[in-house]
């Protein structure tokens, strides 16, 4: 018995677990210490370090729940989001709220009093973008959803910068641009291969809208416009020829893979591109990193 309670509480753990979408808050996390990194020209100090993540990971874990929680239905009839426990109705809806609640809140006390206000304001504003204003109105209604709504997304460089810095200079929002413009072609790609989630679900994402050549067309034209604006950094001198030649080359094969969607798409082809996508954005940070503290 005891055994067997033991499984279910573990069971139960990682399904909500699940609702805070692990791997996504873990890549906003890291671009959000990349950021507090880059706001300073040496160490940041580690109690600044460690209470920022752990602040800005509970409210993104929150803004994950919540949605999760509005899209129980639609995620019900998508194969790739049909095992979640909101949508299979294993957890209720009470306490999927109450966990969004527990985490916001305390994600909230952590960066107000032992960060600074600016990086709790900005990182709320972060929540409400996704989990009101992406979810709830963009999502459902137009198929520019994820290009309007990418700015949440893109924000947890400038919250790590505000962490260090108490500021949101040039340089971060610089960092959010990116991010911003890498995420059309990096979502549209798993769009492109799950488009038939999509169809199911009722939303009016991309491929489904415009179809799948017009799709493929739009991730090239962004990965371009994404090539040309990561060398930004390099321009403004805010980085040097290390992060430049990482630029030129991780930009050169994102524009390879879309490219090649472009030519001959094949559903392999766009799971690969997808996957890259992710890598790319590690590295590319990866490379303002070292960059900055080799310059």
């Amino acid at each position: 018995m005891n055994g067997l309670s033991a499984s279910t509480a573990r069971l139960r753990l990682r399904q909500y677990l699940v609702l805070t979408k692990p791997r996504v808050t873990q890549l906003a996390v890291f671009c959000a210490v990349i950021g507090m990194f880059l706001a300073s020209p040496g160490l940041p100090p580690l109690d600044t370090i460690v209470f920022a993540t752990i602040g800005i990971w509970l409210l993104a874990a929150a803004a994950f729940a919540v949605n999760c929680l509005i899209e129980q239905e639609v995620d019900a009839r998508m194969a790739r989001t049909r095992h979640r426990a909101t949508a299979r109705g294993d957890i209720p809806a009470g306490q999927t709220l109450a966990t969004s609640g527990v985490l916001g809140g305390l994600g909230m006390l952590v960066l107000y009093h032992l960060v600074n206000p600016l990086t709790m304001w900005l990182t709320f504003a972060t929540f409400v973008g996704y989990a009101i204003i992406y979810t709830v109105i963009l999502k459902p209604r137009t198929p520019q959803n994820i290009v309007i709504g990418g700015l949440s997304g893109a924000m947890p460089p400038a919250l790590g910068w505000a962490a260090v810095a108490d500021a949101v200079p040039a340089q971060a929002w610089l960092l959010v641009l990116i991010i911003f413009v890498w995420t059309p072609p990096h979502f549209w790609a798993l769009a492109l291969y799950r488009r038939q989630d999509y169809v199911d679900s009722g939303l009016p994402m991309l491929p489904v809208t415009h179809g799948e050549r017009y799709t493929r067309l739009q991730i090239l034209l962004y990965s371009v416009a994404l090539f040309g604006v990561t060398l930004l950094p390099y321009v403004i001198n805010m980085s040097g020829l290390l992060y430049l030649a990482a630029a030129v080359i991780l930009g050169a094969w994102f524009v390879a893979y879309a490219w090649r969607l472009w030519r001959a798409y094949s559903d392999e082809l766009a799971r690969r591109a997808f996957k890259f996508s992710i890598l790319y954005l590690a590295l590319l940070f990866g490379a303002l990193l070292v960059d900055h503290w080799v310059g």
